[in-house]
């Protein structure tokens, strides 16, 4: 390696500028541009957008959570990508924001336990799919889900564990 011709006292950081280094790095990059574009003229390649992304709220716990979205790999030739989610708890409810732009009402399927909602949604040029944990337990059969301009939100009740036992009166 080039910082290794030296003793250690000698090594100058500035090297890889005078030696052809960086030079080197450019001309394989160019090489590399030039042979995308010969391949997208003979028709080899084909250009196709990567989302890719993360968000990031602070959890109730004051921790801050780290969520990825974007493009997963390609399926089947349609690219499969996970929705930007927010999951927001309330008192008596959780709501699920879903943001996946594309597709059509007719497109989305929403699977529903006490703890979990599946999320599935493909369209001829878009797949999206995501398992979303749900912060507490909650009814499935109470929701409620609309989704306008892209955007997804679907409504639980929360499930309140029944009180088990009786009151017993004092005499």
């Amino acid at each position: 390696m080039w910082w290794r011709k030296r003793r250690r006292e000698e090594w100058d950081p500035f090297d890889i500028f005078r030696g052809g280094f960086i030079d080197d790095i450019f001309e394989r990059m160019i090489r590399d541009i030039e042979e995308m574009f010969r391949r997208f003229e003979r028709g080899e390649g084909e250009i196709k957008p990567i989302v890719r992304g993360f968000s990031i709220r602070i959890g109730p716990d004051g921790k801050p959570e780290i969520k990825e979205f974007g493009t997963k790999p390609e399926i089947k030739g349609i690219e499969e990508r996970k929705p930007l989610i927010d999951v927001i708890e309330a008192d008596d409810e959780v709501q699920v924001i879903a943001e996946m732009p594309g597709v059509n009402k007719d497109d989305i399927e929403l699977n529903a336990t006490e703890k979990e909602l599946e999320i599935k949604a493909e369209s001829e040029s878009r797949r999206y799919y995501e398992k979303v944990e749900l912060p507490c337990e909650v009814l499935p059969d109470t929701a409620k889900a609309r989704y306008n301009n892209g955007v997804l939100e679907v409504i639980f009740k929360k499930k309140y564990p029944e009180k088990k036992g009786k009151k017993i009166k004092i005499e």
